[in-house]
């Protein structure tokens, strides 16, 4: 029987689980494809990166805003309005015919992506709140979410090679549809969680317009160099918008964007920063592994997406071993264990060689570092909303989806330029492989700096209670 709110437990986490895989896709799908999507509308060398920059920074600038408006206007309604954007920002984009097309409807997914992802983190936390399906269904999402940035680069290939790169766009249409059918049918439109001032529009637009003039800044030190005054000028302004941000978070009428006191707790503040250093690793690596597999070794589009397959696996199993695993560790023990198993694999992916073979330059880091990588996923979500007042949990899983795309998008601006430099002015598959493994090599101390923060921020907690286990009953669809 349907509970007395309307909503339907089974296809909440069904529609939020599909939701985290189409966002996660969208990151890491076009990889494979930037080659022919460079040819295709042509791009520049430097340009091609804004493909990935546009989504990643509309995505973790906006979504403070998307997880206040979630609280503030109702879950369901942002959810439903977040994946109308997405999914016809998706088909327009499938359709674009210069770069700048293309790029402003990779911003537009992004704008979209922060409406609709932290309104189902909320929905997901709010319908399993305690205990052992709270454990579950963590799990299930996490392991959507893994599994949607692994699968993408395998989807990516197939459909490059076999379609045109332009289905990188069009496959985001149908799953935007039947998460939508899926929404509108199991999530119950429930009041807002948070009332009050206006929020706060300023603040978004100056993170966001920060963050995106330092990413621009870092990438264009391929052309100027650090010191020169055109990058000082470009990092100064970035800073400054940035101090405006929180000058104005701290003064602001307004509803403010973010409550910069809940930075106090320390799992918040902890899982934040874990995320965003884990974000800036594993996005340079799905980049620098796809460009090493074609530019390197020559592989095919297709051939390189299905030798990423058992790195999608690895993050599967993974994020289900930390679902037992949470019965019994708790949950920092988890973030240690999975971060120093996953900066072990990126250390073996910096091993690679021009002249490498699958099994011992791919498949055994792909292994090791995704079955790293499972293991985190889920414990630094329950981290970063523990503690957290119900009227602030939109807020808060916007934050740390922030966080990861915020540190995708930096990570990616930095080693990218890292490795170009390695490369150099001629680029040969050893030249580039160079860059790559540097870049490869960097992402493994990003995620020993992930664990330190793991140890010295994070509190000990032990694992949930017998009690808090008891019930499964709440993961089962209601009957009508």
């Amino acid at each position: 029987m349907m509970n007395s709110s309307g909503a339907r437990p089974g296809l909440t986490l069904a529609a939020v689980a599909l939701v985290q895989f189409m966002v996660s896709l969208d990151l890491s799908v076009v990889n494979v494809g930037l080659p022919q999507i460079a040819a295709g509308l042509s791009f520049g060398a430097v340009g091609l990166t804004w493909v990935i920059h546009a989504y990643a920074l509309t995505f973790g600038g906006l979504l403070l805003l998307g997880g206040k408006a979630a609280d503030r206007h109702g879950r369901k309604r942002v959810l439903l309005l977040g994946l109308g954007l997405f999914g016809l920002a998706s088909l327009v984009g499938g359709f674009a015919q210069e770069p700048g097309h293309l790029v402003a409807a990779r911003a537009a997914q992004g704008i979209g992506a922060a409406a609709l992802a932290p309104a189902a983190l909320a929905l997901l936390t709010a319908t399993f709140p305690t205990g052992r399906a709270r454990i579950r269904a963590f799990g299930v999402w996490s392991a959507a979410n893994a599994a949607g940035g692994a699968l993408g680069v395998l989807i990516g290939g197939l459909l490059t090679e076999y379609a045109n790169w332009r289905w990188v766009m069009f496959v985001n249409v149908p799953m935007a549809a039947c998460a939508l059918a899926l929404a509108w049918r199991g999530v119950a439109a429930g009041p807002p969680t948070a009332r009050g001032g206006r929020p706060d529009v300023l603040g978004a637009v100056l993170v966001t317009a920060g963050m995106t003039l330092l990413v621009f800044g870092v990438v264009r030190t391929d052309q100027y160099a650090w010191t020169s005054p055109v990058t000082l000028t470009t990092l100064a302004v970035a800073a400054a918008l940035l101090a405006a941000f929180v000058y104005v978070e701290l003064t602001t009428a307004r509803e403010p964007l973010i409550r910069l006191g809940l930075f106090a707790n320390r799992s918040v503040a902890g899982a934040n920063a874990y995320t965003l250093l884990v974000g800036a690793a594993m996005t340079s690596c799905f980049y620098f592994a796809s460009l090493y597999l074609q530019q390197v070794l020559g592989t095919g589009p297709a051939r390189t997406g299905i030798m990423f397959l058992p790195f999608a696996l690895a993050v599967v199993a993974g994020s289900v071993l930390a679902v037992r695993l949470g019965y019994r560790l708790a949950p920092r023990t988890l973030l240690v264990i999975g971060g120093l198993l996953t900066a072990a694999g990126l250390a073996w992916f910096g091993l690679i060689s021009p002249d490498g073979v699958f099994a011992t330059d791919v498949l055994g880091p792909s292994i090791v570092t995704g079955a790293g990588f499972g293991l985190c996923l889920g414990p630094v979500v329950s981290l970063a909303i523990a503690g957290v007042a119900p009227h602030e949990s939109g807020t808060a899983s916007g934050l740390l989806n922030s966080s990861r795309q915020i540190g995708a998008s930096l990570g990616l601006a930095a080693l990218g330029a890292a490795a170009h430099h390695r490369t150099g002015r001629t680029a040969t598959p050893k030249t580039l492989n160079d860059g790559f493994a540097l870049g490869l090599t960097l992402s493994a101390a990003l995620l020993v700096a992930a664990v330190l923060v793991a140890l010295a921020v994070l509190r000990r907690t032990g694992p949930p209670s017998r009690v808090e286990r008891t019930d499964d009953r709440d993961l089962l669809p209601a009957r009508d």
